[in-house]
């Protein structure tokens, strides 16, 4: 009995060293790709930072400050932005399906092309943000103001009160039917 046991942790103890991921150091700096897979940041300063390409699987970013940053093609899947400033910050392409934006300020945002299939943007700020050709099935906007925000189709500009929903300026066609 003891032989076997020694067996099995010897290949429980060698697959773990071969087969496990390398773990996201949390304490690099902000860079273009960096992994900070699973980390947490809190109240952390990202402005005009390049984070072009950064793995954020995961991590945790509440009230943190990325105004102006590059977070393009960014995997910011499940990623918990909420309570987060990022005005005027790139998401160009950025994966975000599951990821948190309750109650964040994201004005004048770029999600061109980005993946937020279930991102959750209650209470967000989404005044004047680029919405073009992002994928948003199941997105949930409910009491996100997307006041000024261009749609995905590229060309619908939503109008001033778009609480929630993207609503059609009036135009004098529609209100005369």
């Amino acid at each position: 009995m003891p032989v076997r046991r020694t067996i099995g942790a010897v290949l429980l103890l060698a697959a773990g060293f071969w087969g496990a991921p390398a773990l996201a150091d949390c304490a690099e700096p902000p860079q273009p790709g960096v992994d900070w897979r699973g980390c947490t940041m809190h109240s952390r300063e990202f402005v005009d930072a390049d984070l072009s390409q950064a793995k954020l699987r995961d991590g945790r970013f509440t009230r943190a400050d990325f105004s102006n940053a590059n977070l393009s093609g960014i995997d910011g899947r499940r990623a918990k932005f909420i309570d987060a400033v990022a005005r005027k910050t790139s998401f160009e392409g950025a994966r975000l399906s599951g990821a948190d934006f309750t109650n964040a300020d994201l004005a004048e945002a770029n999600f061109k092309n980005a993946d937020l299939y279930r991102a959750q943007f209650q209470g967000a700020n989404l005044r004047g943000v680029n919405l073009t050709g992002a994928k948003i099935e199941n997105a949930d906007m409910a009491d996100a103001d997307l006041s000024g925000a261009r749609w995905i189709d590229g060309k619908t500009i939503c109008a001033e009160g778009s609480i929630g929903q993207c609503k059609l300026e009036a135009t004098p066609e529609r209100v005369s039917g």
